[in-house]
């Protein structure tokens, strides 16, 4: 019989998605469910977007450029001059989603068995992309009593080898909603070019910034043209996520230029999914606005929920939409999947992402979920307290 191949095998499962069929088991069942699991927003789709699309009168829906509509690259760079990154048009290169610039990113400055620093808790799909490139994953713990703030910058140093290529961050970041400072960035700057190192940095969450904070780039670092790389998309900004548009974004040409290579390398990306997210750069500003406060308000309901069971002890966010949760049990893996198949409140259940698969070290979370607060606060409340009522009667 063919072998798959090692590193097919290797290919860790999604933590996040790996439960489907528990949950799809559950509906047909007759359960309901609250699915706290994925970050899929219910915010609507801007109109404007969705409206690019229906009135587009294309006739042929061809290839596009392979980094990318040259106008679409240009109002991107506008965009980003509003927010105080002053990059050109031909800094950019569009992408199938944030997660193709990240493999663009991996291919284009790791080879083989080199090494990546990565702050943990990290988004799950980290380690598969570096499995996929072949990269080793070191990471370096940040923990919840700190409310997952950047670790000790003498953390990252010690890890750093020959083999060290990066540091990857996710800013505001997922599973923890923390928002990185910019006294905290300008550390991680510091070292990167003390070492010759890349600085990645996901963020895909920027508009998401709560409490008064205001998010800081690496692309805003003055003296980092050489060493930062930007991952963005259009899925959560927009609540787009099926269009799959995102973006690589680094002032280092050779970086740029090699990139291109991998994006001609798969053609071009989506042509109409382009034009709806160029639709969506004229979103105003009211739209954010009241996205943030419906944020604001369902994270606030969330912890105080939470923090009202006894046991749980919970980070809070500064950003993006997720939190991670410590729960007083053993095996979180076990607890959501129990949740699916064997208890529910008058009917209605939870599906949450155990957060064992946002981290890299061996045995580490495995008593955590994460939490996407996607949901009208209401459902949040019922959610929590199906948790709660679960706490009581489960047992490892």
């Amino acid at each position: 019989m063919p072998t798959i191949s090692q590193k097919g095998q290797l290919m860790p499962q999604s933590p996040i998605r790996k439960l489907v069929p528990y949950a799809e088991q559950a509906v047909k069942n007759g359960k309901s469910i609250y699915y706290l699991n994925i970050g899929q927003p219910d915010i609507k789709t801007p109109e404007i977007a969705l409206q690019a699309i229906k009135n587009s009168n294309i006739d042929v829906l061809a290839y596009s450029r392979s980094e990318g509509s040259e106008v679409y690259r240009q109002k991107i760079s506008a965009y980003y001059k509003e927010h105080d990154i002053n990059v050109n048009h031909d800094d950019i290169i569009v992408t199938t989603g944030g997660s193709e610039a990240l493999l663009f990113a991996f291919g284009s400055i790791m080879d083989v068995d080199d090494e990546i620093i990565i702050p943990e808790p990290f988004y799950a799909n980290y380690n598969g992309f570096s499995t996929a490139s072949g990269v080793k994953v070191v990471p370096v713990i940040s923990k919840i009593e700190d409310n997952f703030a950047l670790p000790p910058i003498e953390a990252f140093e010690k890890l750093i080898t020959p083999k060290t290529k990066a540091i990857l961050i996710c800013n505001p970041g997922n599973p923890t909603g923390y928002l990185y400072s910019k006294e905290e960035i300008q550390k991680l700057a510091s070292i990167v070019k003390k070492h010759d190192l890349f600085l990645i940095a996901d963020e895909v969450y920027r508009e998401f910034a709560y409490d008064g904070n205001t998010h800081y780039s690496v692309m805003q670092e003055a003296g980092l043209d050489d060493n930062a790389i930007m991952i963005d998309s259009v899925s959560k900004r927009y609540s787009m996520c099926g269009a799959r548009i995102g973006c690589l974004v680094s002032k280092n040409k050779s970086l740029i230029q090699t990139a291109l290579k991998f994006a001609q390398a798969r053609l071009s990306p989506p042509t109409l999914a382009q034009i709806a997210s160029e639709a969506a750069l004229d979103t105003p500003q009211s739209y954010f606005d009241d996205v943030i406060e419906e944020y604001v308000d369902r994270r606030n309901i969330l912890i105080t929920e939470l923090q009202k069971i006894d046991g749980v002890k919970v980070a809070k966010p500064k950003g993006a939409f997720y939190c991670i949760v410590e729960l007083p049990i053993k095996n979180s893996d076990d607890f959501a999947q129990w949740l699916l198949e064997r208890f529910d409140v008058d009917g209605e259940t939870v599906m949450v992402a155990p957060a064992g698969g946002f981290y890299s070290t061996p045995d580490v979370g495995l008593n955590q979920i994460r939490i996407a607060y996607v949901l009208k606060k209401e459902s949040l409340v019922k959610a929590v307290n199906i948790i709660k009522e679960a706490l009581k009667v489960y047992t490892d």
